[in-house]
C-alpha cells in the first residue's frame, strides 16, 4: 500500500512538473568567449540534474571502490563467526545426544574461532571427560579459565561433578571450597558437596547440609529425611559405649525423631549393655507413635526392670490387643523372668493371630525349659519350615 501511495506521488510530481516547463519561454545563455550557447531553461535544469546524478555516481562508485576490501574483511570476519556459533551449538548438541568425540572436535573449533572460548572450553572439557581422556579434560579446564575469567565458578562446578563422577570424592570437597569462596554457596553446589561429603563419609557434615538444604528448599523432604536416616544411622555406629550413644540421643533434634531411627538407637543400646537407657528411649517413643517393630526390641531388654516392663507392655495390650508382635515381646519377657505359665499363654495367643517363626522359637525353648520336649520338637518342625 505504501508503495502504491509513492507511485502515485511521483507520476503527480512528473505531470506537474512537464505542465510547468510547457508554460515556462526563458532561456539559459552560456558565454565563453569567443563563444556563446543558448539553450532552454527547462533543457539546462535537465542538464544540471543530470550532472549532478552522474557525479554523485561517479563518487560514489569511488567510495564504495576504496572500501571494498574493509568489506570484504568484514564479510570474512561475519562468515567466520556465523561457522564459529555453528560450531558451538553443534557441540552442545552433540554433547547432550552423548557424541562425544564429535563434540570434542566441534567444541575445539569453536574455541579456536574465539566464539565464547570459556564456554566452549567447558564443553571440551565435559566431551573429554566421558572419553576418558583425562590430559585433555585438565587441559581444557585450564583454558576455561585462562581465556575467561568469568567462568571460573563455572569451571569449579563442572570440574566438582566430573570428579564426583570418577567416585574421586575429596577432591570433589576441596574443589567445592574453592568454590564457596570464590562465589558464596547456592543450592547446586550445596547439592554437590552433600555428595561429595556423603562420599567422604562425614556423616556430621551431611547432617548440617542437608539441614541447609531443607531451609532453601533445596531437597525433597522424602530424600532428606532418608539422607539423615543414613547418617544418624553411620554416627550411632562410630559410637563406641553406651554414655557416647546417650550423648548423640541427647543433641538429635526432637523434630528428626522417628520410630525408624529409634529403632536404631534402641538396638545399639541394648548391643552395648545399657538396657535400662533403651527402655526408656522405647517406652518414649511408643507413647508418642506406635510401631510394632520397635516393640520386638522391647522383648530384648534384660536386668532387674523386668516386671515392670511387663506391667508397661500388658498396658499397652490394652490399647492394641490385636498385636501379635506385643503379645510376642511379653511372651519373651515373661520367660526371660521365669514366669512359664504367663509366657506360654501369651506366646501361643501370638502364634493364634498370626503364625511367626520367633514365636515358635520361643515357644519351643520354653517348653524345653519345661522339660517337654516333644511338645517342643513339633514347633522346632514348624520353625523350621518357615522361611528365615
Amino acid at each position: 500500500m505504501r508503495r502504491l501511495l509513492w507511485l502515485l506521488a511521483l507520476c503527480a510530481l512528473a505531470v506537474g512538473i512537464s505542465l510547468a516547463a510547457r508554460f515556462n519561454e526563458g532561456y539559459l545563455l552560456l558565454v565563453l568567449p569567443p563563444y556563446r550557447a543558448e539553450i532552454s531553461l527547462n533543457m539546462g535544469i535537465v542538464l544540471l540534474v543530470l550532472t549532478f546524478v552522474l557525479l554523485y555516481g561517479l563518487l560514489r562508485a569511488a567510495v564504495l571502490t576504496m572500501s571494498l576490501p574493509n568489506r570484504v574483511r568484514l564479510f570474512r570476519e561475519r562468515r567466520r563467526a556465523e561457522r564459529a556459533a555453528v560450531a558451538f551449538q553443534d557441540a552442545v548438541r552433540l554433547l547432550f545426544e552423548g557424541r562425544f568425540s564429535q563434540a570434542l572436535k566441534k567444541a575445539g573449533e569453536a574455541h579456536a574461532a574465539n566464539h565464547t572460548p570459556g564456554l566452549a572450553a567447558l564443553l571440551a572439557a565435559r566431551a573429554a571427560q566421558h572419553l576418558g581422556e583425562v590430559e585433555k579434560e585438565k587441559a581444557w579446564l585450564d583454558r576455561a579459565s585462562r581465556d575467561d575469567p568469568r567462568m571460573e565458578p563455572a569451571r569449579l562446578m563442572l570440574e566438582a561433578e566430573m570428579h564426583l563422577d570418577g567416585q574421586d570424592f575429596e577432591e570433589a570437597a576441596t574443589t567445592l571450597q574453592r568454590l564457596q569462596v570464590l562465589s558464596g554457596r547456592h543450592i547446586a553446589a550445596l547439592r554437590l558437596e552433600l555428595r561429595a561429603q556423603q562420599g567422604c563419609a562425614r556423616w556430621q557434615e551431611v547432617l548440617r547440609l542437608v539441614r541447609l538444604l531443607e531451609k532453601r528448599d533445596g531437597v525433597a523432604p522424602e530424600l532428606a529425611q532418608e539422607i539423615k536416616l543414613k547418617a544418624h544411622l553411620e554416627n550411632i555406629r562410630l559410637r563406641g559405649d553406651a554414655g557416647q550413644l546417650l550423648d548423640y540421643l541427647q543433641q538429635l533434634p526432637t523434630r528428626e525423631n522417628s520410630p525408624r531411627l529409634a529403632r536404631l538407637l534402641a538396638e545399639a543400646l541394648l548391643d552395648k549393655g545399657a538396657h535400662a537407657q533403651a527402655q526408656h528411649l522405647i517406652e518414649g517413643q511408643l507413647g508418642v507413635q506406635w510401631d510394632s517393630a520397635l516393640i520386638s526390641l522391647y522383648g530384648r531388654l534384660r536386668g532387674p526392670g523386668l516386671i515392670s516392663c511387663i506391667a508397661q507392655a500388658e498396658a499397652w495390650l490394652l490399647e492394641h490387643p490385636a498385636d501379635p508382635g506385643l503379645f510376642l515381646t511379653l511372651g519373651r519377657l515373661c520367660l526371660a523372668q521365669c514366669l512359664w505359665g504367663k509366657a506360654q499363654s501369651y506366646l501361643e495367643a501370638s502364634l493364634s493371630l498370626a503364625e511367626q517363626r520367633e514365636a515358635r522359637l520361643e515357644l519351643a525353648r520354653l517348653l524345653d525349659q519345661t522339660e517337654r520336649s516333644s511338645e517342643a520338637l513339633l514347633h522346632y518342625r514348624a520353625a523350621a519350615e518357615q522361611p528365615a
